[in-house]
């Protein structure tokens, strides 16, 4: 029995099939999070005439305990702080500018690289749709709403191809829309619902994105 995606391109068309209403809209973005995002909100973009972008959440861990999250820095120069939690913690100033600046250092490496020269989109007042390959728990694209919050779009949407029924339902409570095209039940993994889900290189996320750029100069797609 064959996947239900036969790579993220596929996933990307069927996602773009459930965001018809948002197509030809001067006030709609697509926001990916890479790397695998990018390949699915390229076909999304495309599908529906309307600008693609990347967007993307550096966490910031606990010295000592890198996995627990007290922050994350974003692109657009978003900062979040859990404030409470590094009082707690007892972490000073500087042991906090000193982490923010390197997970900022590599925000800003890896957005020249994705990006190039073009800025960071506004999305002050528009509809923001926030795309990646699959939510295995939610918790990144938890941060990367809670950041996006912060350049006050007018509304967010969060679409993806598959996630779990239960992290789809948690993800709606912070957002404006969910649209999950799958949500299987038992889940197991993102890569099971795609009979092709090879890792993206960096360079493919930069590719994709020029040539979208690229085409949306022409006036193939809405700016």
């Amino acid at each position: 029995m064959s996947a239900p995606f036969r790579d993220r391109h596929d996933a990307g068309r069927q996602l773009a099939d459930r965001l018809k209403s948002y197509a030809h809209r001067d006030d709609v973005v697509v926001l990916a999070l890479p790397r695998g995002g990018v390949v699915v909100g390229y076909e999304v973009a495309e599908e529906l005439g309307v600008p693609l972008d990347v967007f993307l959440v550096r966490k910031l861990g606990v010295p000592g305990h890198e996995e627990l999250a007290m922050g994350a820095v974003a692109s657009g120069g978003v900062r979040v702080l859990d404030s409470e939690l590094v009082d707690v913690l007892g972490i000073s100033a500087e042991e906090l500018e000193s982490i923010v600046g390197r997970e900022q250092r590599e925000l800003d490496r890896r957005e020249r690289m994705y990006r190039g020269s073009r800025p960071v989109p506004d999305v002050r007042g528009r509809t923001v749709i926030v795309v990646d390959d699959g939510l295995a728990n939610g918790a990144y694209m938890q941060d990367a709403v809670e950041a996006l919050r912060q350049l006050e779009p007018e509304k967010v949407i969060v679409a993806v191809p598959v996630s779990p029924r239960s992290v789809c339902e948690a993800i709606r409570h912070g957002v404006d829309e969910t649209i999950c095209v799958l949500s299987p039940e038992p889940f197991v993994e993102i890569a099971v619902w795609y009979e092709d889900f090879f890792p993206i290189e960096d360079a493919e996320v930069h590719e994709l994105l020029e040539r979208h750029a690229l085409a949306a100069g022409n006036g193939n797609t809405e700016a």
